[in-house]
């Protein structure tokens, strides 16, 4: 019965010591959604209460009218659209590249993939300046270009996250389907793709959240307000010149969760096998 009454205690304080950390781990998203129905003067103030004192439902009705006479559904489609593009361009691509770094033998395999390793091991300033003068060189620099079709040529992160996942895939599959006339093209298709399932779907959340949250990328190659994304539009209720609308902005800030959010809750126990398995492979 004592051993009972321990195990029973120690669960009742793991319980409550995880709960605890996962308040305040969680705590300042509550704040910015409490602050997205308060004033701007309660904002301002500091308070750590997450009761507002005063409902202001009407900071959304604000915040989705947007500026310069373009809402915010304008700019939650403008970031859906190359988030979707260009997730669906780092699964494709970084899905194939793997396949070719775990599965064919070719000549240079070892130097290429090397090539690839270092990419990871580079700062994204470093590249940021070279990256811009190419697309502004090729014209396309106030587009929508530079934020998707990189995407479309494999993400070392995802490559390697994937070549990890296929290294528990038997090999004996690739060998029966060569036998029975099956290219590796039909292979790639047929048998690696459907088994990468929970690593791919690993990928598309992860990308989506990136590319979703991503602001110095809109902010380099972007300059028409109708064109800009919602991480970059959030931004502009902030002006140092006139009195920025803080209860707006975190009431777009807290809408802008929702895409994320639900992508996670419906695919979240895919990302734990894929991290997980990807992890153990090999």
């Amino acid at each position: 019965m004592t051993m009972k009454v321990k195990n029973n205690s120690k669960k009742v304080i793991y319980h409550v010591l995880v709960i605890t950390l996962g308040f305040f781990m969680i705590y300042p998203v509550l704040w910015m959604i409490s602050g997205s129905f308060k004033d701007n003067s309660e904002i301002l103030r500091g308070s750590l209460s997450l009761i507002p004192k005063e409902l202001k439902p009407e900071n959304y009705s604000t915040g989705w009218k947007g500026f310069a006479g373009i809402s915010f559904a304008t700019f939650f489609l403008n970031s859906f659209f190359i988030t979707a593009i260009a997730t669906l361009g780092t699964v494709i691509s970084s899905s194939l590249v793997a396949y070719a770094f775990a599965r064919v033998k070719f000549k240079g395999k070892k130097l290429w993939f090397t090539c690839m390793l270092a990419t990871m091991m580079l700062p994204g300033q470093v590249i940021m300046i070279p990256s811009f003068l190419i697309w502004y060189k090729l014209g396309l620099s106030d587009s929508y270009v530079p934020l998707i079709l990189p995407h479309f040529c494999g993400q070392a992160f995802f490559i390697y996250q994937m070549m990890q996942f296929m290294k528990g895939i038997p090999r004996e599959l690739d060998e029966a389907a060569t036998i029975d006339g099956c290219s590796k093209y039909t292979i790639y298709t047929n048998i690696i793709l459907p088994l990468l399932k929970p690593s791919l779907v690993t990928t598309v959340i992860i990308q989506f959240y990136w590319k979703w949250d991503d602001y110095m990328g809109p902010l380099l190659y972007l300059s028409k307000p109708e064109s800009y994304t919602a991480s970059l539009a959030i931004k502009m209720f902030a002006d140092s010149a006139s009195k920025t609308d803080y209860g707006a902005m975190f009431a777009m800030s807290a809408l802008s969760l929702i895409p994320v959010f639900l992508i996670f809750l419906v695919f979240n126990r895919y990302l734990v096998e894929g991290i997980g398995t990807s992890g153990l492979k090999g």
